[in-house]
């Protein structure tokens, strides 16, 4: 009876390929817990996006991108998102690892990370950096991009101080450390949480101050694209469409983040993706290049930034980190705002 079951199924499968029965499972790790950004991959999900493209996809929070590379790499994902420089780091200090994370569609073009500090701090220009207390989790992508920061701007030695990322922007506000770095559309919001006024932050976007990051992307195991190349591809065609209709109106795509976490701050996570889109999605550098698309140039610049300024173990292979082959169409990803 078991047997007659699964082969009537496997009929309907074959005949209905996205129906719920025969839908390809994919396990996907966020790089952070659930705020406005995410609304890029929770819409889809909610909207029956990935199901029609014969997808059961479930989205989990994150702890940092390090971590979600990690965890695509131990296999305990099959997919995630995560910080581009954090992935080639990956690369470079674990040449053996049977199992490397790839990169297959850009959603950050330029990296959100910024030195932020307070109107009231000793802090009125780049010049003054130098000498000063600096604040961030020893993971932050931001910290860890610094030194590109720091030679780009002619930034002298900055002496950093650790902290869970809970504790950042507190530690500023009460003027413990003179700045911090982050996700511009992290920090500034959760420091005016914290009761900071927005005229008296400061911010210097890394993209704007000399440094050409991509930051975030959409990253697959080798193992999942290998079992299920159609998946992977199906996965960004939905995304896609997801991201189209967050970037035209992330008011309404707000509420798919406020169903999956019910006591998010709505009005401040509308501000929050908004900022995203703003300063890292739908930039000059995406509408020149292709929402999801990477020059080539700047993968390699990039690979070589982090192999000096990480020191990894080995040098950085770009062409094995950077994989666009899943990618849909040119006309399909044209949804940035002219």
């Amino acid at each position: 009876m078991q047997f007659k079951l699964k082969t009537f199924l496997l009929g309907l499968c074959f005949l209905f390929a996205s129906e719920a029965y025969c839908q390809t499972p994919v396990k996907f790790q966020l790089d952070w817990r659930f705020e406005g950004p995410s609304a890029f991959f929770l819409l889809p999900v909610d909207k029956g996006y990935f199901k029609q493209a014969g997808l059961d996809v479930t989205v989990d929070a994150g702890n940092g991108s390090g971590n979600a590379v990690n965890r695509v790499a131990s296999g305990a994902y099959d997919m995630g998102f995560a910080d581009l420089a954090a992935l080639m780091e990956f690369y470079g200090n674990n040449p053996d690892a049977p199992s490397k994370p790839v990169a297959l569609m850009v959603v950050y073009n330029n990296t959100p990370a910024a030195v932020l500090t307070l109107k009231s701090s000793s802090i009125k220009s780049l010049a003054d950096m130098t000498g000063k207390k600096f604040g961030a989790p020893s993971f932050d992508a931001g910290r860890r991009a610094f030194p590109l920061f720091q030679a780009a701007n002619k930034i002298g030695p900055v002496e950093w101080i650790s902290m869970d990322p809970a504790l950042r922007e507190t530690m500023l506000a009460k003027g413990d450390v003179d700045a911090i770095t982050g996700f511009g559309f992290t920090s500034i919001l959760s420091l005016e949480a914290r009761g900071v006024k927005a005229e008296d932050i400061v911010s210097f976007p890394y993209p704007k101050y000399g440094v050409k990051l991509y930051g975030n992307v959409i990253i697959a195991s080798p193992k999942f694209i290998k079992e299920n190349p159609k998946a992977v591809k199906a996965f960004l065609e939905a995304f896609t469409k997801g991201a189209k209709e967050v970037i035209a109106n992330p008011d309404e795509a707000i509420k798919y983040v406020k169903e999956k976490d019910g006591i998010i701050n709505v009005d401040l996570e509308k501000r929050r993706l908004k900022m995203a889109i703003t300063d890292a999605v739908a930039t000059a550098d995406a509408k020149k290049e292709g929402f999801g698309a990477a020059s080539l140039v700047r993968i390699k610049e990039m690979a070589t930034h982090v192999n000096e300024v990480f020191k990894t173990k080995t040098p950085v292979d770009p062409t094995a980190v950077w994989d666009p082959q899943f990618m849909p169409s040119a006309k399909t990803r044209d949804i940035l705002p002219k």
